[in-house]
């Protein structure tokens, strides 16, 4: 079984990371699915997003959850049926999970050259320390937009412009924490976010 890591961040507050190692037969194998979602599953035409699904099924049982205990609202926003918080992503060969008493969010992203191309669709303030001949730019990039991606998910409002609501103070990759703000309707909410690298990957999570 291939759980790769657990942080505790709290006693209220557990995160599973998974890598994903098996083959699509091994993950189906033995799992007990729901008839929508082997519906979603199959119909999926990528076998990394087919593995990403399967693995988190995995994780929800690690947690001692089944299929049958996630659900979806309208806004696709993960739910359980006994209203513990959680939150799901997953990446390449990684995914994870995280369940909370409180407000979660949480994101993974694989680290790629690429990132700073789109780099300024999701940041403004952030361009202001950062410096791209630093050998930690496209870390510093993956962080910022995992950090954004995790607050986007814990604060359940569609549509928010990354850009323009979401903002994460100067950081240090070693540090593994730092403060983000989410600027909206004339209130400001403060957040510490926690965030890791693992194998060319970043994740961060958010507890409200």
């Amino acid at each position: 079984m291939p759980l790769h890591k657990t942080i505790n961040p709290s006693s209220q507050t557990t995160v599973k990371i998974w890598k994903i190692s098996e083959s699509y037969t091994d993950l189906i194998s033995g799992l007990e699915l729901k008839p929508e979602s082997l519906e979603r599953v199959l119909g999926m035409k990528s076998d990394i997003h087919q593995k990403g699904f399967l693995s988190v099924r995995h994780l929800l049982e690690a947690f001692g959850y089944s299929d049958n205990d996630l659900f979806y609202d309208e806004n696709g926003k993960p739910h359980l049926k006994d209203g513990k918080q959680i939150s799901i992503t997953h990446s390449f060969s990684f995914s994870a999970v995280i369940v909370s008493d409180a407000l979660v969010g949480i994101d993974i992203e694989k680290q790629r050259d690429k990132i700073s191309v789109i780099a300024h669709k999701f940041i403004d303030y952030e361009f202001e320390y950062l410096e791209k001949n630093k050998p930690d730019y496209i870390k510093k990039l993956t962080s910022i937009w995992c950090i954004k991606e995790s607050l986007y998910k814990l604060f359940a409002t569609p549509g928010l412009s990354f850009k323009k609501y979401f903002l994460v103070i100067p950081f240090e990759i070693k540090d593994e924490e730092t403060i983000a703000w989410i600027d909206y309707q004339e209130k400001k909410h403060r957040f510490k976010i926690h965030f890791l690298e693992f194998e060319g990957f970043t994740c961060a999570y958010a507890i409200a």
